[in-house]
């Protein structure tokens, strides 16, 4: 199928503004492969001991390079429901690898936070930068250099993104991302939203609100709604990072174990001393980053990956930018609904059809590149299928036709012609608007501002009446360099209810919403941020604020000029947001990534 002529034009403009950064960094990851193409020769005998020291039956194998071994970056903790089942993973893995000749050892963890358990709280406030901790912890233990390929055990929000820059830096390894999968599903999506309501006009207990959530958070594995964490295992999937299929297979179950010992012996076979050698600086390409945006389009993915995809993009090279995303979105038609643009989850969404059936329709449409170098297949094309397990032999068939169009619909019949991801922009900045969540009718919002600083205040504004009326939030020095870039989903109920009774309300905010946002319109991620004169610093209460995914626009019929802007609150203390000081002073626009690691380090 011929490439649709935006995906075209979009990608050629990325490589040829890619094309002095992609070089350099293929050229160091060249040169960086072959200084370590025999960890023998790199390291002097004392360090080579010092690596295996530990290992006991593999030892002679490691020391005499008898067969590849596998490096493991886990993220593993028994906080996160989706990282739980990782605890397991590592000693299956040694005996996995040893079938095929091969050896396998942990070579570090990262930190893993949940912004399901932060949220709202001073926590979230190194959310994002967990991000680049994730990636600096990755490259820590990538060190030491003891490795011919790399499995990085590692599903949700931050955590992907983190651990493919690190693993980018490191791009002459082979590299696989194993998931474990997301938990089966718990209450009814639709139940839950109405009880978060119910609390948040005070019609519910707390004992009422703890046992509905501890209904739909139930056990280990992902959680079900279409968040970050499930947006990341669907662009692994579209970036051929992953064995085809691997995403959304419950944890615990035969069909789960089975990807898992076949991503090992891949890890195996795609190593340099193989014959088909596989490395993740190539399979990371601008065709790779293109292919992850169109899927995150075309399934109404989290808004946090506008953030991600720059940033990790970067470290292969790569730049890509939210008018890229912009255009691409106009061409990508929207073919999922999954919670919470959607009634059924992730489980639903993979029952209909899942990811197979995505990628299946985008290549046939000519809408995502299949030249691209996958760690399962010869092209993308071999991801347009479903695992299963014949008798107890992993195999592959090919994706067929959706089970279930209220969830999962064909180019054909788009729920929406557009990804559902618009580029607004104005004399209030540049943001990012996610329409597929949004009932059209309420794509333009125009009205009186309130400002605020702190989620708290709009709870207690909310409480107090007032805020009935037509309204647009604006929530300011939320950004990367005032306080982290929190997410901030403790609005969402108070902004739902206030639709629900029927005025027309939005929010604006240089702060972070993700694919678990909900129905209200906002304009998230505006830059530049407030904090060091971007134009939210110059809104006064009652401003009249016009938001518009139609025209592409955020804009103030006020007059800012002549206007002092508003001074950010100090900085607070506690749940050490002051070790993280470097993180915020060097952190730049969230167009890039908000990172100060990738732009300190120039790239």
């Amino acid at each position: 199928m011929t490439l649709h002529p935006t995906v075209s034009r979009v990608t050629d403009r990325i490589i040829e503004r890619s094309r002095n950064s992609r070089r350099r960094y293929l050229e160091l990851m060249d040169a960086e492969g072959e200084r370590h193409a025999d960890r023998n020769v790199a390291l002097p005998c004392s360090n080579l001991a010092h690596g295996f020291a530990a290992m006991e039956q593999d030892k002679a194998s490691i020391a005499t390079r008898r067969g590849p071994n596998i490096g493991v970056i886990t993220a593993y903790n028994d906080t996160i429901s989706a990282h739980q089942p990782y605890g397991a993973y590592p000693p299956l893995m040694k005996v996995w690898a040893r079938e095929v000749g091969a050896t396998c050892q942990v070579a570090g963890a990262t930190p893993a936070m949940c912004d399901g358990v932060t949220q709202g709280t001073d926590g979230m406030e190194l959310s994002l930068f967990s991000r680049d901790v994730i990636a600096l912890s990755a490259t820590v233990g990538l060190s030491h250099a003891m490795y011919d390929s790399v499995a990085m055990l590692g599903i949700c929000d931050k955590i992907v993104p983190g651990l493919l820059i690190g693993g980018l830096r490191f791009g002459w390894l082979p590299t696989v991302f194993i998931p474990s999968g997301p938990m089966p599903s718990g209450i009814a999506n639709k139940e839950k939203q109405r009880v978060r309501q119910l609390y948040a006009e005070g019609k519910a207990s707390r004992a009422e609100l703890l046992d509905s959530e501890a209904k739909s958070y139930h056990s280990p594995g992902t959680c079900t709604f279409y968040g970050t964490a499930n947006s990341n295992q669907m662009m692994m999937e579209l970036m051929g990072l992953h064995l085809p299929g691997a995403a959304f297979v419950n944890p615990g179950t035969p069909l789960r174990q089975a990807l898992t010992r076949a991503a090992v012996h891949r890890l195996a076979e795609i190593a340099r001393s193989g014959n088909d050698y596989r490395p993740l600086s190539r399979c990371v390409d601008e065709k790779a980053v293109v292919n992850a945006a169109v899927g995150l389009l075309a399934t109404g993915g989290s808004t946090n990956h506008a953030i991600h995809i720059p940033a990790f993009a970067r470290a292969a090279g790569v730049i890509i930018d939210w008018n890229d995303l912009d255009e691409l979105s106009q061409a990508v038609p929207l073919l999922a609904r999954v919670y919470p643009n959607g009634a059924g989850d992730v489980n639903h969404f993979h029952a209909a059809g899942g990811i197979g059936f995505v990628i299946r329709e985008l290549l046939d449409a000519g809408l995502a590149h299949r030249d691209i170098m996958t760690v399962g297949g010869d092209d993308l094309g071999a991801y347009a299928q479903e695992p299963w397990l014949d008798g107890e032999q992993l195999a592959w068939r090919d994706a067929g036709p959706s089970g279930d169009e209220e969830m999962l619909r064909p180019v054909t019949n788009p729920f929406m012609p557009d990804g559902g991801m618009r580029l607004v922009e104005g004399n209030l900045g540049r943001a990012t608007f996610k329409t597929s969540a949004v009932d059209p009718d309420r794509w333009t919002i125009e009205a009186p501002c309130r400002i605020f600083e702190r989620q708290e205040d709009v709870a207690h504004a909310f409480a107090a009446g007032e805020l009935d009326r037509d309204v647009v939030v604006v929530m300011r020095f939320q950004g990367p360099r005032a306080n982290g870039m929190p997410e901030l989903h403790k609005l969402t109920p108070v902004l739902g209810v206030l639709q629900d009774r029927g005025y027309r309300v939005a929010l604006v905010t240089d702060g972070r919403m993700s694919g678990a946002s909900g129905k209200v319109p906002a304009a998230i991620h505006v830059s530049p941020e407030a904090l060091g004169g971007g134009p939210l610093a110059y809104l006064q209460d009652g401003d009249v604020v016009r938001l518009c995914a139609n025209r592409g626009e955020i804009s103030t019929l006020a007059d800012l000029v002549g206007r002092e802007p508003a001074v950010m609150r100090e900085v607070e203390l506690g749940t050490a947001r002051e070790l993280y000081a470097m993180f915020r002073l060097g952190a730049d626009e969230a167009e890039k990534g908000g990172s100060a690691m990738l732009a300190l380090g120039g790239l």
